[in-house]
């Protein structure tokens, strides 16, 4: 979507100029305005009615989400820039909104922007949901029970523990649901596992992330074998038979 508009706000100009400057070089024909605070950011997101907000989550004393707090819809697509702690960075993931860690990589710069403008351009762009559950995540700090799984129709909140297990194909990931439901996301397998390894997750095999909890029988066999509670039977991998039988005390 070339004729998207862009919202950078930070309180730095120095950050501002080097996403514009990304922006520029990468993707031309964008929009862009700039905000240096939240007050101008809110008066900016009315008028200027941006597609997409660079939003940095500090800025002199108050945060992004005191401006998120401000805005009666939040019906543009979000980028986070932060710097900020490692539960911080896993309530991004789990809620599915986009962020970026100062300082900036351009590759992942480049990722986050065109995955942004494609939901842009399939009507996705709307927020709110999503947001809602980042704050209850931040405010919380506890494990999360639901993990927010973007699919080609929208973003879907799924129960942890309802996941059976997740099956790698190619650079997406496939979930399969004790409803016998399956969704197909854009993320890697590995990108799940880094989240869910610690909701009794275990990567069984290069293209199989099971659920602990789910698992009907053990099969021995030259790497063993799982059968989950749907009847599926998953191959163990034989470089991870020895730390899986570990886990379940074997």
């Amino acid at each position: 979507m070339h004729s998207a508009r862009i919202l950078i706000t930070d309180d730095e100009w120095q950050s501002r100029s080097l996403i514009r400057k990304l922006l520029s070089d990468h993707f031309p024909g964008l929009i862009i305005d700039e905000a240096d605070s939240v007050a101008v950011a809110i008066e900016k997101i009315r008028q200027f009615k941006p597609d997409l907000v660079f939003l940095d989550v500090q800025m002199r004393g108050e945060t992004a989400f005191d401006l998120l707090d401000k805005i009666d819809k939040i019906n543009f697509g979000i980028i986070f820039t932060t710097a900020h702690s490692e539960f911080a960075v896993k309530a991004f993931r789990y809620s599915a909104i986009d962020y970026l860690v100062k300082p900036l990589d351009t590759d992942e710069f480049k990722i986050a922007v065109e995955k942004a403008l494609q939901r842009i351009d399939n009507a996705n762009s709307s927020s709110s949901q999503r947001v809602e559950y980042l704050k209850e995540l931040r405010s919380e700090q506890k494990m999360p029970e639901k993990l927010t799984v973007p699919t080609a129709e929208g973003f879907l909140f799924v129960n942890i523990h309802d996941i059976l297990y997740c099956r790698a194909i190619s650079n997406y990931t496939e979930f399969h649901l004790v409803n016998k439901q399956k969704l197909l996301s854009s993320y890697t397998l590995g990108y799940y596992n880094e989240l869910l390894k610690e909701h009794n997750f275990f990567r069984i095999h290069r293209s199989y992330l099971v659920n602990l909890s789910h698992i009907k029988m053990y099969k021995k066999s030259d790497g063993g074998a799982v059968v989950m509670n749907d009847g599926e039977e998953i191959e163990v991998s034989r470089s991870n038979k020895e730390a899986f039988l570990k886990i379940l005390n074997l």
